[in-house]
């Protein structure tokens, strides 16, 4: 059950240090950062390419390097166009507000997924729709009965809201990183249209999700009517996503992203960063994933009877820990931590930066800031810490 840990772990322990600061023992620390791939920060080719981008007005539709984005994009997807944004929160948004215009529409979704937990309730809060969650499966699913159960549960009721749209998540952030099937889209797709639904899709992971399965994008998205992609994550742009689908409901998306503050200016300078991002991203991703399952593999055979993972669940760039015995925010605070006994014991000094994410387990994250080298550097220091720990 998610409890919201992050950001108080956040306050408790105040922002980080810099890599390579001093650790009190006169070592220079190094600092390996798994609390999110939202931490990635530009490097010199995105940031050559954020300075030298022609611009316009993209309120105007005249910003060129935003069009070459939606282009491209749109490509890649396998949708009519796409629409530049500055959050995946604000791609969601759009989207609901474009499939569900009426007032008191439901919107199915799991219980676990982003759109629930983390967006402030802004279907309900801006859109006045009625979001209705079901339990997650493991791997990220929905039940497709009980889905099918809740769709046709308004169906000629004068007492239920009607659903008129499902928003699935892929990768599932809450369940680690999981894919999605594409059988499973399929299905879910097929089940939607029979009853007149529509299906969104937050993929704000999604290339993540193409990677992990070797397929296209397009693969995915065929199965949904609307798609939401993430530049700021794994992909490593500092800011901004975008909204995909038919060509009649990115018009109206144009409008919402308006209305909801989201119309920018010479934004082709956001866009080159994207770009860039989308230029690597089979590369990239494909060493994440591969860093945390390396990750993962070497905390199995640690065999903590403290700490615990999953291998088989490792899909992509996240992995779960299950913590026992230990409050999750004591073993982030000690693997945060950097002592003396740590520097004569191996010779260096490491910080290993993530959030608790549950009442018995944390989350690290693996983008591209973090190396094989900061993988080995952060499964030692895990070893460290559970040494210390004791049997």
């Amino acid at each position: 059950m998610l409890r919201g840990l992050a950001r108080a772990a956040a306050q408790r322990y105040g922002a980080p240090r810099p890599r390579g600061c001093g650790s009190g023992a006169g070592v220079p620390v190094h600092q390996v950062d798994l609390r999110s791939d939202t931490v990635t920060k530009p490097g010199p080719a995105m940031r050559r390419a954020m300075a030298e981008a022609v611009v316009g007005d993209d309120d105007y539709g005249e910003d060129p390097t935003v069009r070459e984005l939606q282009e491209k994009a749109a490509k890649l997807l396998g949708v009519e166009r796409t629409l530049f944004v500055p959050t995946n929160t604000m791609a969601n948004l759009i989207s609901v507000m474009g499939h569900c215009q009426r007032r008191g529409s439901q919107l199915l979704l799991g219980q676990e997924c982003h759109l629930h937990v983390y967006e402030q309730g802004g279907v309900a809060q801006i859109a006045g729709v009625h979001s209705h969650p079901l339990p997650d499966l493991p791997h990220g699913t929905l039940d497709l009965a009980d889905l099918e159960r809740m769709v046709t549960r308004g169906l000629g009721s004068p007492y239920h809201p009607v659903c008129e749209l499902i928003c699935l998540e892929n990768t599932h952030s809450s369940s680690g990183g999981r894919v999605l099937p594409i059988d499973y889209l399929h299905q879910v797709h097929r089940l939607a249209r029979s009853y007149g639904v529509r299906v969104h899709l937050d993929g704000a992971r999604l290339m993540n999700a193409a990677v992990a399965l070797r397929v296209s994008p397009a693969r995915i998205v065929e199965h949904c009517d609307s798609v939401s992609l993430c530049f700021s994550k794994g992909l490593g742009a500092p800011v901004g996503a975008l909204v995909g689908g038919p060509k009649d409901f990115i018009e109206g998306a144009w409008r919402l992203r308006k209305a909801l503050g989201g119309g920018m200016r010479q934004a082709g300078v956001l866009a080159a960063a994207a770009l860039v991002g989308l230029a690597d991203a089979e590369e990239v991703l494909l060493r994440d994933h591969q860093n945390a399952q390396r990750f993962a593999r070497g905390l199995q055979e640690l065999a903590s009877p403290i700490c615990s993972v999953d291998v088989a669940a490792v899909e992509t760039n996240v992995v779960m820990v299950t913590v026992d015995g230990l409050a999750p925010e004591e073993l982030c605070r000690r693997l945060r931590a950097v002592s003396a006994a740590e520097v004569a014991q191996t010779g260096r000094a490491v910080r290993v930066l993530l959030f608790p994410w549950s009442e018995r387990s944390v989350r690290a994250v693996w983008h591209r800031d973090v190396s094989a080298q900061d993988t080995e550097l952060a499964l030692r220091k895990w070893e460290f810490v559970l040494r210390q720990l004791g049997p």
